[in-house]
């Protein structure tokens, strides 16, 4: 029976120690702007000699509409779990947290509006990424929610060079569609199918966009699924055109896994 406890040992100590999620604020700047992101990432990123950096995929996480939060900073803990380097980025500038609706509304507005500020700003957050020692600037990707959605969504509109873009739950809508034909990345919309601000002929006239861009393109709809529905913080109530929807939740994001899976393949 000896050689039965020889085994043990030996399948034992070849099984990697676990990784642990480093996550830390990383300041930026655009500009003049003073720009407060989160960097995520796992501490198994030395090589074995601990000289040598181990890069990874890097990914951009863009907030919602009220700022960067801890839906954005747990998305990015998840993708450091999945072995991806990620940054939470600052659309706002620091210390700017909306707290209410309006105020969300109002700041939001100021990005939605021009476009080209809204480039620049996540631009900003995609050139840090790509600087970290830990990432390979050639495996680079951006999702978002909500606002952060429609930012991704201009991010590949404005012809960086990344692998690929996932929308949850982002508004589609964009001034220049004609933009879509600069679009180098492939594209994966993660939709509420009952949601009441990203209504249908927006949907319809998204996807008219992306034919004409000739872009590598997908949408899922989830039935049932509002707006926010990856948010816990939504509340329950999906008459309110807000809710979390943990089955949507669970599914989009196994969708996007898959998505990253195969673009850095």
């Amino acid at each position: 029976m000896r050689w039965i406890g020889i085994m043990i040992l030996i399948m034992a100590t070849a099984v990697p120690a676990q990784a642990t999620v480093i996550g830390r604020t990383l300041e930026y700047k655009d500009g003049d702007t003073t720009l407060e992101g989160y960097l995520a990432y796992d501490d198994a990123f030395l090589g074995a000699d601990a000289k040598r950096i181990a890069q990874r995929p890097g990914i951009l996480v863009v907030h919602e509409w009220k700022g960067l939060g801890e839906h954005a900073k747990h998305s990015a803990e998840k993708l450091a779990q999945e072995g991806y380097v990620a940054l939470a980025v600052d659309m706002y500038g620091e210390g700017i947290r909306p707290q209410t609706n309006e105020e969300a509304g109002k700041e939001a507005g100021k990005y939605k509006n021009d476009r080209p500020l809204m480039r620049q700003r996540i631009k900003a957050g995609l050139d840090v990424l790509a600087a970290q020692p830990n990432v390979d600037r050639s495996k680079l990707a951006a999702n978002g929610y909500c606002f952060g959605g429609t930012t991704v969504l201009e991010l590949a509109r404005s012809g960086a060079d990344i692998k690929g873009v996932v929308s949850f739950h982002g508004g589609l809508n964009t001034p220049n569609p004609a933009d879509a034909k600069d679009i180098k990345a492939r594209v994966l919309v993660l939709h509420g199918a009952d949601d009441p601000f990203v209504k249908p002929e927006e949907v319809a006239a998204f996807e008219e966009e992306m034919k004409g861009g000739k872009v590598d393109y997908r949408i899922v709809r989830y039935p049932g699924a509002v707006h926010s529905f990856t948010n816990p913080q939504a509340g329950d109530d999906p008459s309110k055109g807000m809710a979390y929807n943990a089955k949507a939740n669970q599914e989009s994001w196994e969708e996007m896994k898959k998505f990253f899976a195969e673009i850095f393949k």
